[in-house]
């Protein structure tokens, strides 16, 4: 095949999900609906903490930017994927798809370095309880997230520069609904080496070092419960990390069943339907287990709903 380096007009094509033509209306409606009620859900979330004076912890703090995390990270992918729905039109530029993939890498990492710092802030609540509001200080606090935003940063940024080296054949057919940086990687008519080695080890040490940083939170956390005498206590220590253990769970493991299905195979479709739960359907979920979950954040949402319900009266 012909090989090119990329230049203004080069495209790509996402092949998306199916390539049944009947099933695209349900493809969009199902779409639609899942991405509306994300961003409603994590701005709920938001207005919440942003407006109950309950709710001003570091804990909420971090809960607040993983749900405008959540909504960056479902905002980079669907409409793009809904726009080619409703044309009928598969493409997209080589400009859009490394804006689509930048923004990937860094909101994906971003929700991962998130979560561990929230399994540090309940590792200190449970375990050093009365250090827990020196330790954990608003300083603290906004320092960490900001640690975390430029880590993702340095990575997207390297990341996406390595890739302006790749060249590609023409009418580059992607088997996926957005730019995912492993799928292009394999498609390119350059060597991609030094590009795979980059993505494998900072992918890795990523998701690595973050989960073992969960984990070594979590032993600390339970060997902290075993040790409380009453029953009421182990309930109200675990409670106040369920929530946040469950959101773990989800992305962890969807993450890691993405990982493996892409090894398995990435021209079939099971990668990316794969993805559909890591990339659209997690980011959904995270407000309702929270809300459902989390004592504070109901009764927080259950006087919000009181307070309008007292205007209209």
């Amino acid at each position: 095949m012909e090989q090119e380096n990329i230049t203004a007009t080069s495209i790509f094509i996402l092949l998306g999900l199916s390539k049944e033509t009947d099933i695209q209306p349900l493809l969009f409606a199902l779409f639609l609906f899942i991405y509306l009620v994300c961003i409603m859900g994590n701005m709920l979330i938001i207005l919440i903490i942003s407006s109950d004076a309950h709710l001003q912890t570091p804990m909420y703090f971090f809960l607040s930017n993983l749900s405008f995390t959540d909504i960056c990270f479902i905002s980079t992918i669907v409409p793009k994927m809904l726009v080619n729905i409703q044309t009928q039109n598969k493409s997209i530029t080589y400009e859009g798809c490394l804006a689509q993939m930048f923004f990937f890498i860094f909101f994906s990492g971003l929700d991962s370095l998130l979560l561990t710092v929230m399994a540090y802030d309940r590792f200190v609540a449970i375990c050093h309880p009365l250090h827990y509001m020196i330790v954990m200080s608003p300083r603290l606090c906004v320092s960490l997230l900001l640690l975390c935003c430029l880590i993702c940063l340095t990575y997207s940024l390297l990341q996406t520069l390595m890739f302006l080296r790749v060249s590609f054949c023409k009418k580059t057919e992607i088997p996926h609904y957005f730019c995912e940086l492993a799928q292009i990687l394999k498609l390119a008519c350059s060597d991609t080496y030094a590009n795979d080695v980059l993505l494998y080890c900072i992918t890795g040490l990523l998701g690595i070092i973050p989960l073992s940083g969960i984990l070594f939170s979590y032993s600390k956390i339970i060997n902290s419960i075993v040790g409380i005498s009453s029953a009421r206590g182990k309930y109200k220590a675990f409670s106040t990390c369920g929530s946040h253990l469950s959101v773990v769970s989800l992305f962890y493991g969807t993450g890691l069943g993405v990982y493996l299905t892409s090894q398995m195979s990435y021209k079939s479709r099971e990668g990316s339907i794969a993805s559909v739960m890591y990339t659209v359907v997690v980011p959904m979920l995270n407000p309702f287990i929270y809300s459902l979950r989390n004592k504070d954040l109901n009764q927080a949402l259950r006087r919000c709903f009181h307070s309008i319900g007292d205007r209209f009266q």
